[in-house]
């Protein structure tokens, strides 16, 4: 936002969206325990692309949130330089994801640790083409992924470290477990706080800002007059 001079408030921005996200965290879960259709709610490792998620959420709320602020009157100082910062960040977190996996199938610690960086890096980047935008989907990216960040922690350790069952606590293929501590932050920590974090801010951003130059010029304009 724009310091003190801010017209639209994060929280009150993020609220409902993260309200929506948190009930599609809740439901899969649910859905997953109570063995429904694998279609919507895949208990394998990953999700395996189930339709109940919550990752594709970014390509609505990221537009959601860029229109709102745009209409605001907190568009950026350059629809290019907006445009431009997304698609750096997306560049980073293409990079993180090849850097980060190749340091953890390698058992390369120190690579995949760089790999987090430059994909938690990536969600803050398009931050430096329009602030607002930025601050708002950090702000909604961490609001939706720590609480998938405390179910995996209570799915993990339930029935005595053996878990539910579900793609929140099972381990990838291949993955060896040695502790408790270990699965929980190779599996959910360093995936849902670097990846998803920055799927989430990159993707947004991406798809806002270019949603907003193309359709939300005429509006902006208008506020602004």
């Amino acid at each position: 936002m724009n310091g003190t001079d801010s017209r639209v408030s994060i929280g009150s921005l993020i609220l409902v969206p993260a309200i929506i996200t948190l009930a599609i965290t809740i439901l899969r879960l649910i859905g997953e325990l109570q063995g429904w259709s694998p279609l919507f709610f895949n208990k394998s490792a990953g999700g395996g692309q189930a339709i109940v998620g919550i990752s594709w959420l970014p390509f609505i709320f990221g537009p959601y949130f860029a229109r709102k602020l745009a209409a605001a009157g907190e568009g950026p100082s350059s629809w290019g330089k907006a445009i431009g910062a997304s698609v750096a960040a997306l560049v980073v977190f293409v990079l993180g994801i090849i850097v980060f996996f190749t340091g953890f199938i390698k058992h390369m610690n120190s690579v995949a640790l760089v790999g987090f960086v430059l994909l938690l890096a990536s969600a803050f980047m398009p931050r430096i083409g329009w602030k607002a935008f930025g601050n708002a989907l950090l702000a909604y990216a961490f609001a939706a992924r720590i609480p998938v960040l405390i179910v995996m922690f209570i799915a993990m350790s339930a029935n005595g470290g053996h878990g539910w069952g579900t793609h929140y606590d099972v381990a990838t293929p291949g993955f060896t477990v040695t502790s408790f501590a270990q699965k929980f932050v190779d599996l959910a920590v360093l995936p849902q706080m670097g990846g998803w974090i920055g799927w989430t801010a990159v993707a947004g951003g991406l798809l806002g800002s270019i949603f907003v130059a193309i359709f939300g010029r005429r509006h902006t304009a208008a506020v602004a007059s």
